[in-house]
């Protein structure tokens, strides 16, 4: 194997990560710095620009107080002038100035949210494997990224603002700095107050990241108990009152470390801002009586000095949701970024338009992410061109696995999977997907029309009606459609406008007429789909299956059929038998109960129940 595909199925290590898994702070903040102006770059150098310039006038009201008290004490009209009119300016500047700023930025905060949302979401849906859906460890970083990305946009006004604050504090010590060079010494003061800031995000998001587990099962436990699809178990069953329990059992169990993290914290906090104030008393007792200043620079370290302690204030807490939430939530994008994009596959071989030998796998072993038990031990099997090959065996035998790697959506740990002769991970997985076509047991709910509902399992034939008619005939969901209020143009789910609940039965062969709507797939998967069905039912549309599979076969196409209904699999051309995660036996029905092998037992255990 080739590429980033060759890797482990949870992915290859992601570069420059810190001991936690994601990527340093400042790079990730960088990146979503960049990411912004390259989605808005007219309204952030708005937004920007305008904030910066609203820091300036605030910024010098102690300047204006100055001359204020020089011109009083003088006196000086000359000053009195320029102190009357600088305080004007800059309390009508600072105004206006931050009205169009704080307009400008929420008008780049929603449209930036928006387009943070649709990269959050594309990125996820594109990655080529499924681990980061089902690995604890992932699901946890994800969790905390979907709370986070509502508010990421945040971030880049904490940004501005930062730079704001930073501005203004500049503009302050050099105004401390022209009284007296010592003065300068306040920002010493005012470092264990930043320490302290900067530190405390860190530690509450390490505690938040650490109970995110009980987090996502009070919430887990919360949907059990408050909406509609497990609505009637809940209550049959009687077992609300415990769900609430245990929902509030989960939840202290998330906030008690997280509670624990933010009472420490806020004490040094406490104790850094303690530390600045004394500081601050010594300077005016320093300027007053140490060194006998005139009124206006007494005035002008008083006032300087108020706003020296609420600009390292402002500028403390803005770092502080920079390195906390703000910060968290880039690293954590940056790492999904990173993530999708160590799967981009540098491969060299194309997808066949037509199957001339088959599928084969050779030496295929894998173990779930997270798990030491193997999943499929050293299979090796030919899937033959233009075949139906039905994969059978008892639960956790395999076959779904089995199925996933065919599908692309985990590699191999070991052994390779060919395509006529040349490893699947040479071919692209988009273009390989887009010759897939499958029916799951654990299939989607989507709520569209039924039209589209079946449409999208081709999407540029998602309003094609004749397309999605004789996807649901080869499905033999006829009857569901028919069912239907208003046929294919019926709106499904009740939560919406005019919408109608199904059945499961219904929604199961929808799913399978989406399973039909690609013309001619290289590899059609039936993973189960079926499953909830009777087994005549089953037997009549695997019959489908089976005529279906002869219109494929002209391109060489394969139908996997996986089930555990060994009467209806019986027609296969090639059964597949699995047990204890490898392959037991190979072959027809007949060569397999003629074995009187493991198939045999089984196929005979079945039958006689139907005697």
């Amino acid at each position: 194997m080739t590429g980033a595909e060759s890797s482990r199925a949870d992915g290859p290590p992601l570069r420059s990560a810190t001991s936690d898994g994601l990527p340093p702070a400042l790079p990730a903040m960088w990146r979503l710095c960049v990411f912004g102006f390259r989605a808005e770059p007219r309204l952030m150098g708005v937004a920007v620009g305008l904030s910066l310039l609203a820091s300036v006038p605030d910024a010098l009201v102690a300047l204006w107080l100055k001359l204020l008290a020089d011109g009083v004490t003088s006196p000086d009209h000359t000053k009195l002038g320029i102190a009357v009119g600088g305080l004007a300016g800059s309390a009508v500047g600072s105004w206006l100035l931050r009205i169009v700023s704080d307009r400008a930025q929420r008008r780049f905060r929603d449209r930036i949210q928006v387009r943070l949302e649709a990269h959050v979401a594309r990125l996820q849906a594109t990655v080529a494997t499924v681990a980061h859906h089902e690995r604890p460890d992932y699901l946890d970083r994800l969790a905390v990224l979907r709370d986070q990305i509502f508010v990421l946009d945040h971030m880049y006004l904490s940004v501005i603002s930062t730079l704001s604050w930073v501005i203004r504090l500049g503009t302050v010590v050099v105004l401390l700095g022209s009284v007296s060079p010592v003065l300068v010494l306040l920002l010493v003061f005012a470092v264990p107050s930043v320490l302290a800031s900067t530190w405390r995000p860190g530690v509450e998001r390490a505690a938040e990241e650490g109970a995110a587990v009980h987090g996502r099962l009070a919430r887990h436990l919360f949907v059990t108990a408050s909406t509609a699809a497990p609505g009637k178990e809940v209550r049959v069953l009687g077992i609300g009152e415990r769900l609430v329990a245990q929902r509030r059992a989960a939840w202290e169990r998330w906030y008690a470390p997280i509670a624990a993290a933010r009472t420490a914290s806020a004490w040094w906090n406490a104790l850094g801002w303690t530390f600045f104030g004394a500081g601050y008393v010594g300077a005016i007792v320093l300027v007053a009586a140490g060194m006998h200043a005139a009124p206006g620079q007494v005035l002008l370290v008083l006032a300087a000095g108020a706003q020296l302690s609420m600009y390292v204030s402002g500028a403390v807490g803005e770092i502080g949701f920079l390195r906390g939430i703000w910060m968290d939530g880039a690293r954590r994008l940056a790492w999904l970024e990173d993530y999708a994009a160590s799967f981009a596959s540098r491969t060299d071989a194309p997808v066949p338009d037509t199957l001339r030998h088959g599928v084969a796998l050779h030496g295929v072993s894998f173990t779930y992410p997270g798990t030491s038990v193997p999943a499929l031990r050293d299979v090796s099997v030919s899937l033959p061109a233009g075949s139906v090959v039905a994969v059978v065996g008892e639960n956790g035998a395999g076959k779904s696995t089995l199925v996933k790697l065919l599908c692309k959506f985990y590699v191999p740990d070991a052994g390779r999977i060919d395509v006529d002769g040349v490893d699947l991970a040479r071919m692209p997985t988009d273009e390989w997907r887009e010759r897939v076509a499958g029916a799951y047991q654990d299939f989607f709910r989507f709520e569209l029309l039924a039209r589209q509902t079946v449409g999208v399992g081709d999407l540029p034939r998602l309003e094609d009606e004749v397309a999605v008619s004789a996807a649901v005939g080869h499905a033999g969901a006829d009857d569901a459609v028919a069912a239907l209020r208003d046929g294919l143009a019926t709106q499904l789910g009740r939560a919406w406008p005019g919408g109608v609940d199904v059945s499961f039965g219904q929604w199961q062969k929808l799913a399978l007429a989406r399973g039909f709507m690609r013309d001619a797939p290289l590899l059609l998967v039936l993973d189960e789909p079926t499953a909830a069905l009777d087994a005549e039912t089953e037997h009549a549309l695997f019959e489908r299956y089976a005529s279906g599979a002869r219109r494929l076969a002209t391109n060489g196409g394969i139908v996997v059929l996986v089930s555990h209904r060994f009467s209806t699999v019986r027609m296969a051309d090639l059964i597949i038998v699995m047990d204890g995660a490898r392959v037991v036996e190979v072959g027809s029905h007949d060569e397999l109960t003629a074995l009187g092998g493991q198939y045999a037992s089984l196929y005979e255990i079945q039958a006689a129940a139907y005697r």
